[in-house]
């Protein structure tokens, strides 16, 4: 049977009250003390991991301590020091322009609504939903590839593109959850509902999502699979 446009919304709610208990430590996994430093880690996020990212951004935060700094770097050092991170040259050039388009626009300063950061340099819907929701508390959801999977894989939503995604998904929610919404999504795509091989016995989400059994379903060989530094309380889950 089609699931009428109620029951998806109350099946979407449902799992996102599950999501709540499931992952109490949800949280924006890359580090940073101001608004310009959420955005430089999450321009260099892209094709990148959050630890990656965080292992880079300490020295990289101390060299650069403002927009301006960004603005006036040396592309050369910049790209020695971001290296790490993949795609380097064109990251640099973003977090230069980046930093330019700041102190030219905006006093410096990073600005907080959504038609003002996209229309910085490396910045898109979804960076700027990053930095609005964790920087300045606004409400926003962030479509990455784990949020992607997993909304395809509980069917909210069979868009493809990034923000038809977002717009689906938020008709869902009040706007008040979207922020860790997101995170609570990110974190079980990281650590429960992996991409080649999601833990399904190990997911206390069977229930409600039609996908269960693309990964194992039998309990101990799912546990296994159970990722990040809560996979034993989260394998307590079921077991």
């Amino acid at each position: 049977m089609t699931e009428t446009a109620l029951a998806l919304k109350r099946r979407a709610r449902r799992i996102g009250r599950a999501l709540v208990s499931i992952h109490p430590d949800a949280h924006c996994e890359l580090d940073f003390t101001s608004p310009l430093e959420l955005a430089v880690a999450t321009i260099l996020s892209a094709q990148c991991t959050d630890e990656r990212v965080n292992q880079v951004t300490p020295k990289l935060f101390a060299r650069y301590p403002d927009a301006a700094a960004y603005a006036g770097a040396d592309p050369i050092e910049m790209q020695e020091l971001i290296k790490p991170t993949g795609f380097f040259r064109n990251k640099t050039e973003s977090l230069i322009g980046l930093g330019q388009a700041l102190v030219e626009r905006h006093g410096g300063e990073v600005p907080g609504t959504l038609n003002e950061l996209v229309a910085l340099p490396g910045i898109g819907r979804k960076t700027a939903n990053v930095v609005l929701g964790n920087a300045f508390d606004v409400p926003g959801i962030t479509v990455d590839t784990h949020f992607q999977r997993l909304v395809h894989r509980w069917e909210w939503t069979a868009e493809t593109d990034p923000v038809k995604i977002e717009f689906a998904i938020a008709a869902l929610f009040a706007p008040r959850d979207w922020t860790m919404l997101s995170h609570r999504i990110i974190f079980h795509g990281r650590r429960v509902c992996h991409a080649r091989k999601p833990a399904c016995g190990a997911c206390t989400l069977k229930r409600e999502c039609p996908s269960y059994g693309l990964g194992p379903t039998e309990v101990e060989t799912a546990v296994k699979l159970l990722k990040g530094p809560r996979a034993a309380e989260l394998a307590e889950l079921v077991l």
